[in-house]
């Protein structure tokens, strides 16, 4: 492309041109997979996350209740950053941050790395199937289960268990639906 063309090109232009080609050229398709799964999942955990506690700021705010929230449509309780509390001071702000952070890091590590390991085998194996996406779910579930505080063996292998199956079910049925 030439310079002029470069400098006429919109906003719009530049943003359609994600599509095809994406947002990164690291020089590797799987790097530049992994990076573009990685960037788009943390986003949305980020987004989750500032939701989610928008909500149980506001949940507090209309029962006066503060700490513990029912998780919704369950029995789990959800617990709450001390530093969090709805207020606008500097403590709540980085407590935000933080736990944003940390969820955008878990939601983004889970992307790039089950997104590059089914890149990874079926290049190695040369074909794409549910077993693919099984190992791949397998090997993400544990890694995330890896990265909460207070994980055991029993939680690794039930988030490999989970990763596995639900990636094998949703590769299954992408040709169903």
């Amino acid at each position: 492309m030439s310079s002029t063309n470069l400098e006429t090109r919109s906003l719009l232009d530049e943003l359609s041109s994600f599509e095809k080609g994406g947002f990164f050229d690291l020089g590797h398709p799987l790097l530049n997979r992994i990076a573009e799964s990685f960037v788009k999942a943390a986003g949305i955990g980020a987004i989750q996350a500032v939701s989610r506690e928008a909500y149980f700021v506001a949940l507090e705010s209309a029962s006066g209740d503060a700490g513990i929230h029912p998780e919704v449509g369950g029995a789990k309780k959800h617990r709450r950053l001390p530093g969090l509390r709805g207020e606008t001071n500097r403590n709540s702000v980085e407590a935000l941050v933080k736990s944003t952070g940390k969820e955008s890091l878990q939601w983004g590590l889970a992307a790039g790395m089950y997104s590059g390991l089914t890149y990874g085998l079926k290049e190695a194996r040369g074909i794409h199937d549910w077993k693919n996406s099984a190992l791949a779910g397998a090997i993400t579930g544990a890694a995330l289960a890896l990265t909460s505080e207070d994980h055991s063996h029993e939680q690794v292998v039930q988030c490999a268990i989970t990763g596995a199956a639900i990636s094998a079910a949703a590769n299954l049925l992408t040709g169903i639906f």
